[in-house]
């Protein structure tokens, strides 16, 4: 199965953020959108990705003065993005790999969605489910 799945059950609604805006911006996306992260854009270009990590550890450091920095300086870069038709297991590897929780998706070069380990988690659970009443159903028939 692909990420063209995924999105098809759960939309490709998806919020994102220009490389110049303010940090603060970014977290108010965050917050109203009850959202982990934004892709980072410049122009129709996925450059980066900006998550709650990201800004708590850019706090840590550099204290609230972040709030008015441009997203550019806080996101990570480069973006690692998937194509509609990466499949499932494959995404879940590299975000694992990679240890992130989030990966936008690209289609005809322009952003497309965004997928999370949990959409991949629930997909693969539910996928799970289906074989095992499957098995159930075919046992019960014998």
């Amino acid at each position: 199965m692909t990420i063209a799945a995924i999105l098809g059950g759960k939309g490709r609604t998806v919020h994102s953020i220009g490389c110049s805006a303010p940090v603060r911006d970014a977290i108010a996306m965050l917050a109203d959108h009850r959202i982990g992260a934004l892709p980072v854009m410049r122009g129709e270009t996925v450059v980066g990705i900006m998550s709650e990590r990201d800004v708590i550890y850019c706090l840590k450091s550099d204290g609230a003065a972040i709030l008015d920095w441009p997203v550019e300086r806080v996101m990570t870069t480069p973006a690692v993005t998937a194509a509609m038709d990466f499949g499932v297991m494959a995404a879940l590897s590299l975000m694992t790999r990679r240890r992130m929780r989030h990966l936008p998706v690209i289609e005809e070069g322009r952003l497309a969605g965004i997928v999370s380990i949990g959409d991949l988690v629930k997909y693969r659970i539910d996928k799970i489910e289906q074989e095992a009443e499957a098995m159930r159903a075919y046992i019960q028939s014998a």
